[in-house]
């Protein structure tokens, strides 16, 4: 009987297999780890020290004083001001974000289209956003002014009477949507254009051979297939129409939203608490949070609605997917079952014919055969 052989020694690693080792753990933490000390230091740090902020007594002049606790967001919502900004917030907000998504829509389909120098025209589309919110602001402040501006003297010419821009509610509100779809609806049909052009053009040639046009096309084939960028748009529409600011700012001389604060939206009343007559950064920093959290009650919902969207959108384009797959529209990937034909899967459920005088129950019967000859010996 032979000895058990020694045990061997565990092999020693060398240092550059450590680090090699290292090397394949920690590296692509290094290489996402810009983000977030960017973010840290621009997003993270100032929304925790808004927080502290909050809850102090903070004044311009005389800096940081004593811990109130919830004391300056029980002040923020009993003032009036504020529920008048939030609700002046959500009026331009639906008054520029849902006409500013389907006018994108409508103008990424035309430019989907076959067209002359289509580069120039979507890089025409992108040139309002280009141009500065100030200078945007300004303009539009002389064609809706309410005198001499040049759209009451339109309606003035064509026998109506002029609109009050800058006192009326409702008209101010139109006017500073009017400034927000200028700037945004061509950068936000790019971001449609680009959805659309990764559409897969069979599906355009199935629903031709259907029979289907232009119109049905869309909304049958376009608008679907888009879904998942209609709701991002609608997210970050939804974040910037709530922060709107430059727009407001820039619609009169004053600055502060009007004389009865008809269109002082919630960030412009920040900034007015903030370095208006109030100078307390308390406040304004309560009143960010709170905008910060409405902003997030509203992504969650939106997230909600998304998952939902999408699941639904996912089980639609499957099974459009597999009708597309029986006509032989779309190829079948690899290692599915393929289908078949109607008629073939018809031929095979019948049972094999019998010969008029063979019985159904004798097993020996043969099949019927067309030939005379043999039918008769």
């Amino acid at each position: 009987m032979t000895d058990p052989a020694p045990p061997r020694t565990p092999r020693r690693v060398a240092f550059s297999q450590k680090l090699s080792r290292w090397d394949v753990k920690v590296s692509p933490y290094l290489f996402i780890s810009p983000f977030f000390l960017l973010f840290a230091l621009t997003g993270l740090f100032p929304l925790l020290y808004t927080a502290v902020v909050s809850v102090h007594e903070w004044n311009l002049l005389g800096g940081q004083g004593d811990f109130v606790g919830l004391q300056n967001y029980v002040d923020v919502l009993g003032q009036a001001t504020f529920w008048k900004s939030l609700r002046n917030t959500f009026s331009i907000f639906l008054l520029s974000s849902v006409p500013q998504v389907v006018a994108a829509i409508v103008l990424a389909a035309l430019l989907d289209q076959n067209l002359r120098s289509a580069t120039f025209w979507r890089m025409g589309v992108l040139l309002p956003y280009v141009v500065a919110p100030v200078a945007v602001s300004m303009i539009f402040g002389r064609l809706f002014a309410d005198q001499y501006g040049l759209v009451n003297s339109l309606l003035t010419g064509i026998g109506l009477d002029p609109i009050a821009w800058h006192a009326s509610p409702l008209a101010s509100h139109v006017a500073i949507a009017t400034m927000v779809n200028f700037r945004w609806t061509g950068y936000n049909a790019l971001i449609f254009l680009a959805a659309m052009q990764a559409v897969p053009r069979e599906l355009y040639e199935a629903a031709i051979i259907d029979g289907a046009g232009r119109i049905r096309q869309f909304f049958s084939v376009t608008v679907p297939q888009i879904r998942a960028t209609v709701i991002f748009v609608v997210i970050t529409s939804t974040i910037g129409g709530l922060q709107i600011f430059d727009e407001p700012r820039m619609f009169d001389a004053q600055g502060l939203g009007g004389a009865d604060r008809q269109w002082m939206t919630t960030v412009l009343y920040l900034y007015d608490v903030a370095w208006g007559n109030q100078k307390n950064f308390g406040r304004a920093a309560a009143i960010a949070w709170l905008l910060f959290l409405l902003i997030l009650l509203i992504g969650l919902v939106n997230f909600a609605l998304t998952r939902r969207i999408a699941d639904d959108g996912g089980r639609g384009r499957s099974a459009r997917r597999r009708a597309l797959r029986r006509r032989g529209v779309v190829p079948v990937p690899d290692g599915e079952p393929r289908p078949t034909r109607p008629s073939a899967v018809a031929s095979a459920a019948l049972p094999p014919a019998r010969t008029a005088g063979a019985s159904d129950t004798d097993p020996h019967a043969g099949p019927a055969t067309s030939d005379p000859e043999r039918s008769a010996s």
